[in-house]
């Protein structure tokens, strides 16, 4: 009787918390370590450049420039420009240089922006 009561009351649990839609699932924009550093660099290059990212703080003395890696400053770039257009159309494409992660990649004092889906 008692393992009734428990699992009547997880499953009324469970019925109570509201469960999260795919689109308020936070999600970052980072550089796939297997795309070729050249690629890497043309899309870094691009997005700093056309694309409108911020890319002062993977600068040499901001917060964002060490671990200085080709991967660690394409991902904060790619993110940064995903976060701020990706509710007017902007993706995480990059020519295949980049993918979504659930996982927030902000590490010692360099901060991955999220902004919510609206």
């Amino acid at each position: 009787m008692a393992l009734i009561r428990i699992m009547f009351a997880s499953l009324l649990l469970l019925s109570i918390v509201p469960q999260k839609s795919d689109a308020e699932y936070e999600q970052w924009c980072i550089a796939d370590e297997q795309t070729p550093e050249d690629d890497l660099h043309a899309a870094m290059d691009w997005a700093c450049k056309e694309g409108g990212a911020n890319c002062t703080m993977i600068q040499e003395n901001n917060p964002c420039f060490n671990p200085n890696t080709t991967k660690d400053h394409a991902s904060f770039v790619f993110n940064n420009y995903f976060q701020k257009f990706k509710n007017i159309g902007g993706s995480c494409y990059f020519g295949g240089a980049a993918f979504i992660t659930e996982l927030d990649p902000s590490h010692d004092s360099c901060h991955y922006d999220y902004t919510p889906y609206v």
